[in-house]
C-alpha cells in the first residue's frame, strides 16, 4: 500500500514520507446516496501527524511511529466525501517550527526556488499542493505551521476557527491551540474542504459546535494594520505589503492603524512563557523515554516545558486571558485584519546556520492567532521582482471563517496570479456556500480601459464608492481598438460576429452603487456606451461596449490581450 519516500534533502521527493502506491478511498462512500459527493475527483495528501489507518504516524520523529487502526476524524471526512488519499507528508518534527528543515526525512524546498526554505511546519503539505501533486491537503496550525507555508508557495491557507475541525488522530503540538489546517490552489477549494470536513466531535476535548457568521463584510469594510510591521531588511517584502494595501483599498476596505504591541505580546507567550509546557506535555512519556531520538531545536524546545511549575501556567494564562479582554475592542474599529503571511525569506543554508532566530522571525505575524481564538486565511498577493511569492493573511473573530473566506477569494483573483507553481490560470471564482448574499444596491460593470486599476480615468469609480470585485476577461469573442484621438487614450471593445477570429481581453469588473450609476455613466463620451459583455465563464455584466462606426479608422491591438498592456508596450522603448 505504501511506497516509501527517500528523496534527497531539498529535493521534489522531501515533500513525502509516505506516497501509496494506490490512492485510498472509502468504497462505500456515496452509493445509494443519489447525489454527488461535494470532494468527488479531488485527490489531497495529509501531515504525518494526521492518522491514517493502516499507515504508521511518524511525526517526521522515526522513534515515535504509531500504527493507528482508525483515520483521523478529519480523513474518514474527507474520504466520505469522495476525496482519494494520496499520501502522508513531511513536516517540521513533532509540527515544532515554522520552516521545513527541522526533519530527518530531509528538508522540503519552496516550490518557487529549492533553496529556499518552503516554511513549516507543514512544510510537505504546501509543497506538493503548490506544485500540483494532490488538489488540496491538510496541515495543522498551532502557531502559523498552516499559513507561513503557504504564503511562501503561492497558495490559500485556511487557519478555520479553533474547535470547527476535530482534531481526533492528530499528534498534538499545543492541544488547546492546535487546528487542522487546509491548503489548497484556490479559495473555493479551501471551503469546500472546510464544509465536508467540519463537525463537532465529542472525542475531541475542544471540538466545539459552532455556528459560522453568514453575514459578508460589508462592501466598504475596515481592515487593520499593525502600528509596527518589520520585514528584518527585505524591502521586496515590504513593497509587496504596501501594494496589497493598496489593492485592499481598491476594492472598498479603509486601513486603520491598530497597536500591534499586545498582539506581539499575546504571540511571544506561546514560546517564551509556561504556555511552551503544553508542547511537553503534548508528548512527554515518549520524550522523557526517547528524548535522544528528538532533534535539535525541537529537542531543546520541549525540554524547555519541564522547567515550569503548575503555578507558572496559571499565571501564563491569566496573562493571556488579560491580553484579550485589552485587544478585543479592536474589533469595534476594524472589520478584518491584514498582516503578512511571513515577512521575509530565508535560504535552507541560512536556516540552518540561524534555526531559532530565524524561524521566530517567520511567525512574527502568526503566534497570536490562535491564542486569541481568531479565524485566520492566507492568500496569495504576489510574485516579488526575485521570483518569490508573498502572501497576506486576513484574521477576524471566531466564526468568521467564512467572511473572510469570500474576502480572501475577491482579493486571490484581482491578482491575476497562478495557481501555486504550476502556471494554470485561476479559475472563475464561486460563491461561497452559507454565505448571505451580498448587498444587491450594486451593479457591476466591466472596464476595460482607462478606467482599469491604476489607469487614468480610476478614480471616476472608487469616488463614487465603486469597489473592484475580480480581475478577469471577456470570453474569445472581442477585439480591442485604439480609439483614436480620444483624451486620455481610450480603447474601443467590439464583440465580433461567428466565424470571425476573437480574442480573449482582460477586464476588471467593479460594483458600483446603484445611486452612483446615474453620474459614472454621464462622464462616459460617445462612441463610448453601456452594454453587456460576455465573461471567460460565460456570464454576461454590463460593460462599455463601442459604436461600431468609431472603429473604421482604429487600431486594433487586440494582440496585446488587454488595454494596459498595450499602453506598457508604447511605454518601452523599441529594440530596433
Amino acid at each position: 500500500m505504501v511506497h516509501e519516500e527517500n528523496g534527497e534533502s531539498g529535493s521534489p521527493a522531501a515533500a513525502w514520507i509516505a506516497k501509496f502506491a494506490a490512492p485510498v478511498a472509502d468504497a462505500a462512500a456515496g452509493k445509494a446516496l443519489g447525489f454527488a459527493l461535494p470532494l468527488a475527483g479531488l485527490s489531497f495528501a495529509v501531515k504525518d501527524n494526521i492518522d491514517v489507518a493502516g499507515v504508521p504516524t511518524t511525526a517526521a520523529c522515526p522513534a515515535f511511529d504509531r500504527l493507528p487502526t482508525v483515520h483521523a476524524a478529519v480523513v474518514q471526512r474527507l474520504l466520505e466525501a469522495g476525496a482519494s488519499l494520496a499520501g502522508k507528508t513531511n513536516l517540521d518534527q513533532f509540527a515544532c517550527g515554522l520552516n521545513g528543515t527541522r526533519s530527518p526525512y530531509g528538508e522540503v524546498p519552496n516550490a518557487f526556488d529549492a533553496r529556499y526554505v518552503s516554511g513549516g511546519s507543514s512544510s510537505g503539505s504546501a509543497y506538493v499542493v503548490a506544485a500540483g501533486e494532490v488538489d488540496f491537503a491538510l496541515g495543522t496550525d498551532t502557531a502559523g505551521s498552516g499559513r507561513v507555508p503557504a504564503g511562501l508557495n503561492n497558495i490559500v491557507g485556511l487557519k478555520p476557527s479553533r474547535g470547527l475541525l476535530s482534531t481526533f488522530g492528530v499528534v498534538p503540538a499545543a492541544q488547546s491551540a492546535d487546528c487542522v489546517s487546509i491548503f489548497a490552489r484556490t479559495v473555493a477549494t479551501a471551503v469546500d474542504v472546510l464544509l465536508a470536513a467540519v463537525g463537532h466531535d465529542a472525542r475531541d476535548p475542544y471540538s466545539r459546535d459552532l455556528t459560522l457568521s453568514r453575514k459578508p463584510l460589508p462592501a466598504h469594510f475596515r481592515f487593520g494594520v499593525p502600528d509596527k510591521l518589520s520585514f528584518f531588511g527585505d524591502t521586496a517584502a515590504e513593497r509587496a505589503f504596501n501594494d496589497a494595501t493598496a489593492r485592499l483599498l481598491a476594492m472598498g476596505g479603509s486601513p486603520v492603524t491598530i497597536s500591534y504591541a499586545p498582539l506581539a505580546e499575546a504571540a511571544a507567550l506561546l514560546y517564551e512563557s509556561a504556555l511552551v509546557a503544553e508542547r511537553y506535555a503534548a508528548v512527554r512519556e515518549f520524550f522523557d523515554a526517547h528524548g535522544d531520538d528528538v532533534i535539535e531545536p525541537v529537542r531543546g524546545i520541549l525540554a524547555s516545558g519541564r522547567n515550569y511549575s503548575a503555578a507558572d501556567v496559571f499565571e501564563a494564562q491569566t496573562r493571556l486571558r488579560a491580553i484579550a479582554q485589552q485587544v478585543e475592542p479592536m474589533w469595534r474599529d476594524i472589520d478584518v485584519l491584514l498582516v503578512p503571511t511571513a515577512p521575509t525569506h530565508y535560504t535552507r543554508e541560512q536556516m540552518r546556520a540561524d534555526p531559532v532566530v530565524l524561524n521566530r522571525n517567520l511567525g512574527a505575524y502568526t503566534n497570536f492567532v490562535n491564542l486569541l481564538d481568531y479565524a485566520a486565511l492566507s492568500v496569495p498577493s504576489s510574485l516579488r521582482a526575485d521570483g518569490l511569492p508573498f502572501g497576506i493573511t486576513l484574521i477576524g473573530p471566531c466564526g468568521s471563517d467564512l467572511a473572510l473566506a469570500d474576502l480572501g477569494q475577491r482579493y486571490h483573483h484581482a491578482t491575476g496570479l497562478a495557481q501555486g507553481a504550476t502556471g494554470v490560470p485561476l479559475p472563475e471564482p464561486r460563491a461561497i456556500p452559507g454565505l448571505a448574499a451580498p448587498d444587491a444596491g450594486i451593479l457591476p460593470i466591466a472596464v476595460v480601459g482607462a478606467h482599469l486599476s491604476g489607469m487614468p480615468l480610476n478614480s471616476q469609480l472608487t469616488e463614487r464608492g465603486a469597489t473592484l470585485l475580480r480581475a478577469t476577461t471577456t470570453s474569445s469573442s472581442y477585439r480591442l481598438h485604439a480609439l483614436p484621438g480620444t483624451v486620455p487614450p481610450k480603447p474601443g471593445l467590439q464583440r465580433v460576429v461567428e466565424g470571425n477570429e476573437g480574442a480573449a481581453i482582460a477586464l476588471e469588473v467593479w460594483a458600483v452603487p446603484l445611486a452612483q450609476v446615474g453620474s459614472f455613466l454621464s462622464l462616459i463620451p460617445p462612441p463610448l456606451g453601456l452594454g453587456s459583455v460576455e465573461l471567460a465563464d460565460g456570464s454576461w455584466v454590463k460593460g462599455f461596449i463601442c459604436e461600431g462606426h468609431a472603429l473604421a479608422g482604429a487600431q486594433d491591438v487586440t494582440l496585446h490581450g488587454g488595454w494596459r498592456a498595450y499602453v506598457a508596450s508604447r511605454a518601452t522603448p523599441s529594440s530596433n
